[in-house]
């Protein structure tokens, strides 16, 4: 458990064990989320990354693709189709 004393503008220094334990570093956005009577602190970038996780998973699966090749295949295979739309237009 760790302890920060908020200033008279509300501000807060996170501790460096809570910072390296988020992967927080200077610039970073953070992310406070409410639950209940909590309140949530995470790092921002980290938090983004797991939702696009969460909102592609099972896409690969779906796809077909099981390893790098499938997606080096899969990427000529839609820079074909995008040449063959701007040949078109």
């Amino acid at each position: 458990m760790e302890l920060a004393k908020v200033t008279s503008k509300g501000q807060i220094t996170i501790p460096i064990a809570i910072r390296n334990a988020l992967g927080i570093r200077e610039g970073d956005k953070i992310l406070f989320m409410e639950e209940g009577d909590r309140v949530i602190l995470t790092n921002a970038s980290t938090n983004a990354l797991l939702k696009a996780q969460e909102a592609f998973q099972g896409v690969a699966e779906e796809l077909g693709i099981k390893n790098e090749q499938d997606i080096i295949k899969l990427v000529k295979e839609i820079r074909a189709e995008r040449g063959e739309q701007y040949k078109c237009e």
